[in-house]
């Protein structure tokens, strides 16, 4: 039987040594990474069947991560790994395509059953659609963050929740969370300077 291989994405190097210690010795093949955007390079390149990414990195971001391996690969799982302080945040990730997530420290047995479950849903559930669909629903959101500070504070602290009462698919939130601009503009053409604010002022900071 194939190893499995997997790819993991952390800032601390004793997060990488240990999951790596523990899946080689359960068999996976594992390749390991500082650099955020080594790791997002190599997950769009390589043939992973599971990605372990920090969800609060320099470089890029965790939820840009996400975004762009789902946008590249959409069938492979994405496990989210958080610290005390980023937990809403990997939970908003699962509403955004994320497998699942792991708060630091986890015990072998949780990342065993992590990583598992995810492969399983993996194998057995087709990918999300990651095309823009809703135009209409997603430019109304774009000019609603441009002037509704009430919504716009929504959008930082509750994420995909804020977002309920659209119509979006989970990519679509994500693009509109992540300040994705070109995706945006690739699916709907040019923007307004009023629909652009937003998503440029998302693109230089941290989501949540």
């Amino acid at each position: 039987m194939k190893r499995k291989k997997a790819l993991v994405v952390d800032d601390e190097k004793i997060v990488l040594d240990s999951v790596h210690k523990i899946l080689e010795e359960e068999n996976y093949e594992v390749d390991v990474t500082l650099s955020s955007r080594q790791g997002l390079d190599w997950a769009i390149q390589g043939e992973y069947d599971i990605v372990l990414a920090d969800i609060r990195m320099p470089e890029i971001g965790g939820m840009r991560v996400l975004r762009d391996i789902k946008r590249a690969r959409p069938s492979l799982p994405v496990i989210m790994i958080t610290g005390y302080a980023t937990v809403q945040s990997a939970v908003q990730a699962m509403k955004l395509g994320a497998a699942d997530y792991l708060e630091k420290p986890f015990t072998p047995e949780q990342l065993l059953t992590a990583v598992t479950s995810a492969l399983d849903l993996a194998a057995t559930q087709p990918p999300e659609e990651q095309a823009l669909i809703h135009k209409d629903e997603v430019i109304s959101v774009l000019e609603r963050a441009a002037s509704d500070s009430e919504f716009i504070a929504n959008l930082l602290y509750h994420g995909a929740d804020a977002l309920e009462d659209y119509d979006l698919t989970g990519p679509e939130k994500l693009a509109l969370l992540t300040g994705d601009i070109e995706w945006v503009e690739d699916s709907i053409g040019p923007l307004t300077s009023t629909q652009r604010r937003w998503l440029e002022q998302r693109q230089a900071a941290e989501i949540w």
